[in-house]
Parts: C-alpha cells; structure tokens; sequence
C-alpha cells in the first residue's frame, strides 16, 4: 500500500511497523530545505526538488528492513571550472532495522548493508538528508568532455603553453640544478 503524496507531509514513522506492514511512504523534498546538504549546493535561488520513497520490506531471513530510494538532481559547483552544473542525483540503499542495542552491534558486525536503530519514530527528512550526503561525490565535476574551460585547461597542461604563450613555470627553469 503506497501513502503516495499525502506521505510528504508525514515526517515521522514507525520504521518497524512500516516493514511489518510492508508499506511506504514517498513524497518530495527541496534539497536546499535539507540543513547538511544546502551548504553543499551551489548558490542560486532555484528549488532543487529530491523524489524519495521508504519502503518496508524484510530480507532473506524474514528481518526487518526499509528500501530508502532518492533521486533527483542537485546544483553543485564543478571543481575543475568552478562553474555550477546539474548532477544526476538516483540511490537505493537498503537499511536493516534493529530492535535494540544488543540486535544493532550484532547485525552491524555481520551485515553489509547499513543498520538503524529503530527503537523509536525514524524522521523521513533525516534519512533522505543522509543518503543525500552519502550520494555526494568528493570531488564533484563536468561529465568528460562537458567542462569547456577544464578541457583546455587540460589540453594546456598537456602540451605547455599555447602558441605565443610563455608558461608561467618558464623562469623556473634556470633554479633547476644542472646535472
């Protein structure tokens, strides 16, 4: 059973029974409404809409789990031309749940999938901002190729200085020592 739309304005749940029910929730959420993320953004005015989904489920062994899914795309600043570009925002993660502290250390020492202590209400906005931040790349850029400013700082590298251009490391060459 799907809350759709309405689920947006729902915050907090009940992780547990939401597994236990199979259920989810999903709305949409602007990027920079989320406090860790917003300063990660590149500047601007313009909303930075995110599509999340939470959805109960159960692993092999019949635990309880959520399907958290995002996607979307955020405004980041391009760290080879330090111009803003939109980049592909889409992950699934799926979150074992535990019951108390004892379950948390057990199944976070036997699992590879990430485990959530789930003893009280889980806040929707809280676990899209992680998956948002877990999603960011270190160093953020331009497909190949989509940075024209990179691309000839590039090529420059590659081939020195451009035709009647004096490489700014040219004076440098007489401090080397000879040998």
């Amino acid at each position: 059973m799907n809350q759709g739309p309405a689920s947006a304005r729902k915050t907090r749940f009940d992780a547990l029974k939401l597994a236990a029910e199979g259920t989810s929730l999903s709305g949409k959420i602007d990027a920079r409404a989320l406090q860790r993320v917003a300063d990660r953004l590149a500047p601007g005015e313009g909303a930075a809409p995110i599509a999340w989904s939470i959805a109960g489920a159960h692993d092999a062994l019949q635990r309880p789990a959520l399907i958290v899914a995002i996607e979307g795309s955020l405004p980041l600043i391009c760290q080879r031309c330090l111009q803003a570009f939109d980049a592909p925002l889409s992950q699934r993660t799926r979150l074992m749940l535990a019951r108390d502290e004892a379950e948390l250390k057990r199944l976070d020492a036997d699992e590879l999938d990430e485990v959530v202590l789930a003893t009280a209400f889980l806040d929707v906005h809280t676990l899209v901002e992680d998956e948002v931040l877990l999603s960011l790349p270190l160093a953020p850029h331009h497909a190949d190729g989509g940075c024209a400013q990179g691309t000839r700082w590039a090529a420059e590298g590659a081939q020195g200085a451009g035709p009647g251009e004096r490489s700014p490391f040219a004076s440098l060459a007489g401090v080397k020592p000879r040998r």
